[in-house]
């Protein structure tokens, strides 16, 4: 589906969550098939015609002003994050020819020489459809300390975020508040899309996560983009208890290229304490494992 289709889909959902009430419509007690407000209602809301925005709504018209993209936003009663992704979707070019199989992902030395500075705090560098580029020992030992450390190394065994907390049992009992977080991995997603219409490799990995979970295809329709640059996170780790961490991304103003993120605790509280006890284990992990080709040096 291109970016047109996207535009249709989102812009329906969106109205088919509003209420008539919510806007201050007077229905006058009349039957409605549907609960959420109808096109002519919501163009009247964004001060544009009814056919318009049946044509936009319908992937017919491309070529929406800024202005009417706003006032549709502003009768949606979208946030920023939800604006912008307005004007990402109405915005896209035409599709030319096929999307070719996207290159893989990698670091930068620049992200990597990032992610050795900041070695005690946990780190990972995240691509745009999720996949673990890198982790330092604490990432690993936060995040996923039950995947293989090395895995990030081979981009045809790259642990995906998204697959993990909503396919892997152990991601899922990390986080007490497993919906906020299931809600915020989706709303990445759908910018992700929103940028990207054409990459197969993303619409494959939303195909799966469709199947294989029905909550991400329930917060899939839903159509909500929730910002997740920071996000405060119960978690219930299975060597150092339960902790709140502070979980920042990092990313490029543009949006294109590789995000870290960053998990931290407030100085001097018991969760600091324990990513510092989380620290400490790895690093004794890590001491303690076998170098490469130790075993032949007898």
């Amino acid at each position: 589906m291109n970016n047109h289709g996207h535009l249709a889909d989102f812009l329906q959902a969106r109205r088919g969550q509003l209420r008539p009430e919510d806007v201050g419509l007077q229905t006058y007690g009349e039957r409605r098939r549907v609960p959420g407000l109808r096109r002519e209602e919501l163009a009247m809301l964004a001060g544009i015609s009814a056919p318009y925005y049946t044509r936009l709504e319908q992937g017919q018209s491309h070529n929406a002003s800024r202005e009417v993209l706003d006032a549709i936003a502003k009768a949606l009663r979208l946030d920023d994050s939800e604006r912008a992704h307005l004007h990402a979707l109405a915005n896209a070019p035409r599709r030319g020819r096929p999307a070719g199989r996207p290159r893989a992902e990698r670091i930068s030395p620049a992200t990597g020489a990032l992610l050795a500075a900041i070695e005690g705090t946990p780190a990972i560098v995240m691509g745009r459809r999720s996949d673990v580029l890198a982790w330092n020992r604490q990432g690993h030992g936060l995040f996923a300390g039950h995947l293989d450390l090395g895995s990030p190394d081979t981009p045809g065994r790259r642990p995906n975020m998204a697959r993990l907390v909503f396919l892997d049992a152990h991601t899922r009992d990390l986080y007490t508040d497993w919906p906020a977080k299931a809600r915020a991995v989706v709303g990445n997603l759908r910018l992700t899309a929103g940028r990207y219409p054409d990459d197969p490799l993303l619409a494959g990995l939303i195909g799966e996560l469709t199947m294989g979970s029905p909550e991400f295809a329930t917060m899939w329709a839903d159509h909500r983009i929730v910002a997740c640059d920071v996000a405060d996170y119960e978690m219930r780790h299975p060597l150092v208890g339960t902790l709140t961490v502070t979980q920042q991304t990092l990313q490029s103003p543009q949006g294109n290229g590789p995000a870290l993120v960053v998990a931290t605790a407030d100085p001097g509280s018991s969760s600091a304490t324990a990513l510092n006890l989380l620290a400490h284990a790895t690093a004794s992990e890590e001491a303690t494992r076998p170098r490469h080709g130790a075993e032949n040096r007898i």
